[in-house]
């Protein structure tokens, strides 16, 4: 990508912007058509616009039947394509317009494609439908039939088949590929093997009738073509001017991605539409790097595919600061639609619920021992523990949950513990580790054990461990499993105690559940009731309380306890709605440090701007300027990339629940645990303003 585009181009972080184009039609008047191509041609080319589709016969209109067949209408096409050809030269967008072609004794029903001046190519339909109320093969002929793969349009030679690939020189990864209506309802459409020789854009020129319920499946069959093929789909369907005679038409206008709808226009409108999206060329090809059976796929078909001829094409990208304005989700992990959400959670409690009663089947194991500090993770756990008896038929007592408090436990915490505990009816404990924590520090000789207040890692770990030390042999004496608490987000930023500590236990449940999903997942178990009044009462609390490991005691309060943490776990590794936001795009796709940057200022920046999860509060809908989301991410590389892998190499089993990642080392992640992070951090350093 060219140097002069600006960090606030699309174009530089891999988006393109596309339109698909509507307009009205009168039947068999090219002029008319052609001048209302035109219209939205110009408006594309203000919204920089790089590509725009129209209709399926557009500039004759779709039902002209037998007056296909009249040369008054052929020449009236010819003189409209001529004009259509020499006005795109002061237009950017390259355009793709359906026409009645007569070459080679036949007539072919064809997209061409047009741009600054020059006919790059023309497609004929391959797949003529000659049944119900379908009668084209009385007209046209299919693409099967050409005899020459060149042909002349507006007095210039163009590639001619449907065999073309339009590649563009100057933005990578946007190759387009074009196929007519039929062609993409048939078992194996064109665009399937367009897509496997590298086409990331496959469009669709339509003039499909409309009847009850066919638009729905026009979107699932659109939306399924993109996830199949890993691809954006545009279609645009022909609309208000069309023949009624016998059908009618409802312009429906689509733009899918990767089995997405990213932009859909208004069906059945009596003025001229245009319908832009962005898509993510970036994602696609992340997505089908990743797929080696994609790869497979095309070294099954590499004879049909080598056959396919590519079309070179510059580009008018804006040089300029071109704003996208695709909606970045804030939480990639966490639907802003409720009843979205409320599936998902569902859907993730079930999966680690399953996870647990099929391990402790498989080990003969009736109990769990677990930790519970009254903080976000041991609450979920906890509750899949639960859960997870109810659904094998056991007593909640067979779940034996401990709080151990340590020198820097809050009253709060403390008292959320035990009142959770008491309302899943449990079986609660409450070892102080304060005393064995000391007598080790005292052993160690360090000065805290004397009162100094050395609050270093080693005091820190002296406590985590000695919480984990308890509940393996604990779990020993009861015959049961250490169950785990931990979440994606603390393994990714190495936030845990490697061996005996928070990192190990027999089972996790939450290991592939980031934190900011966590919250939600408790508060769908408050939304369901299914707990219980007291349950909700305290996971309320919960919900509500700073994330801190309390290993640092914080000043006393007035009951010689700690009211509130002493540390922040977000002051040292970041806002974990920021941080999990650039997991994601890191884990899922692999994107550039700056492309990340970019994404999160695109969902971050303005508080005020896109949706938000409806359970939080505007208090607490934070927004986060460049330079801040550069620290941060930088100090998530260093700590993903280089300081914390060898604690994510030794992961004890979890189920994985989503497919933003897990890393477990025997599933999503595997990476050497001596990488480090100078090109990750360079990148970010040398591609990223500070301001």
């Amino acid at each position: 990508m060219p140097q002069e585009l600006s960090f606030d181009s699309l174009y530089r972080h891999g988006f393109a912007r596309v339109a698909v184009a509507v307009p009205p039609v009168r039947v068999a008047d090219p002029d008319f058509n052609a001048a209302q191509t035109l219209r939205l041609a110009r408006r594309a080319h203000d919204d920089g616009v790089v590509l725009t589709v129209f209709p399926e016969l557009g500039l004759s209109s779709y039902t002209a039947d037998d007056l296909f067949h009249q040369d008054a209408l052929d020449q009236a096409v010819v003189r409209a394509l001529d004009r259509i050809v020499t006005e795109s030269a002061g237009l950017a967008p390259v355009l793709v317009v359906g026409a009645p072609v007569r070459t080679q004794g036949r007539l072919f029903n064809c997209g061409i494609v047009i741009h600054r001046g020059r006919v790059l190519g023309a497609v004929p339909k391959s797949y003529l439908p000659n049944y119900r109320e379908f009668y084209e093969e009385r007209q046209f002929a299919a693409a099967r039939e050409v005899l020459d793969d060149h042909i002349t349009l507006a007095g210039q030679r163009a590639p001619f088949g449907a065999d073309l690939l339009f590649v563009a020189n100057n933005l990578d990864g946007f190759v387009f590929h074009l196929e007519i209506c039929e062609d993409g309802w048939v078992p194996l459409p064109p665009s399937g093997f367009a897509a496997l020789a590298g086409a990331t854009v496959l469009v669709n020129l339509s003039a499909s009738n409309i009847v009850v319920g066919k638009a729905d499946y026009r979107r699932q069959l659109c939306a399924s073509h993109s996830a199949r093929y890993l691809a954006a789909y545009l279609y645009s369907a022909a609309g208000h001017g069309e023949s009624t005679t016998d059908m009618a038409f409802d312009g429906q206008a689509l733009v899918c991605e990767n089995g997405e709808l990213l932009a859909e226009g208004e069906r059945f409108a009596d003025h001229p539409q245009l319908v832009t999206a962005e898509v993510d060329l970036h994602r696609l090809a992340a997505d089908r790097l990743r797929m080696t059976s994609f790869a497979d796929n095309v070294h099954d078909h590499r004879d049909r595919l080598t056959r396919l001829r590519r079309i070179e094409v510059e580009l008018d990208i804006p040089v300029g600061a071109a704003p996208l304005r695709r909606e970045i989700p804030r939480f990639p992990y966490v639907p802003a639609d409720p009843a979205v959400r409320n599936e998902r959670c569902a859907e993730v409690h079930h999966i680690q619920v399953e996870g647990l009663s099929t391990r402790l089947a498989a080990t003969g194991s009736e109990r769990v021992v677990i930790g519970v500090s009254g903080g976000l993770d041991s609450t979920l756990a906890l509750i899949v523990a639960v859960k997870t008896m109810d659904r094998l038929g056991l007593p909640r007592g067979n779940v034996l949950a401990y709080t151990m408090p340590g020198f820097a436990t809050g009253t709060r915490t403390r008292g959320d513990a035990h009142r959770l505990m008491r309302a899943l009816g449990v079986s609660a404990h409450e070892i102080d580790i304060r005393p064995s924590a000391t007598q080790m520090l005292r052993d160690l000789n360090h000065p805290a054990a004397e009162g100094v207040p050395q609050y270093d890692v080693t005091y820190e770990n002296v406590q985590a461990g000695d919480r984990t030390s308890h509940l393996f042999r604990l779990a020993n004496q009861n015959h049961a499993l250490v169950l785990g608490t931990g979440d994606l987000s603390e393994l990714a930023l190495g936030w845990c105690t490697f061996g005996v500590g928070d990192q190990m236990a027999h089972y996790s449940v939450n290991a592939s559940v980031p934190k900011t999903l966590i919250k939600y997942l408790i508060a769908w178990s408050v939304d369901t009731g299914e707990l219980g009044a007291a349950a909700d009462e305290v996971l309320t609390s919960i919900l509500a309380t700073e994330i801190s490991p309390e290993l640092v005691p914080a000043e006393a309060d007035s009951t010689g306890g700690t009211a509130q943490p002493g540390q922040s776990s977000e002051a040292t590794v970041g806002p974990y709605e920021l941080q999990d936001f650039h997991l994601y795009y890191l884990l899922r796709f692999g994107y550039l440090p700056s492309r990340i940057a970019y994404l999160a200022r695109q969902a971050w920046s303005d508080r005020t701007r896109g949706r938000w999860p409806d359970l939080i509060d505007p208090a607490d809908r934070h927004e986060y300027d460049l330079p801040t989301i550069k620290h941060w991410l930088a100090e998530f590389l260093r700590r993903f990339v280089q300081t914390s892998q060898f604690k994510r190499s030794t992961l004890p089993n979890a189920p994985k629940v989503g497919s933003g990642g897990s890393l477990s080392p025997r599933g999503d992640w595997r990476a050497p645990s001596d990488a480090v992070a100078t090109a990750w951090l360079d990148e970010l350093e040398r591609n990223v303003p500070d301001a």
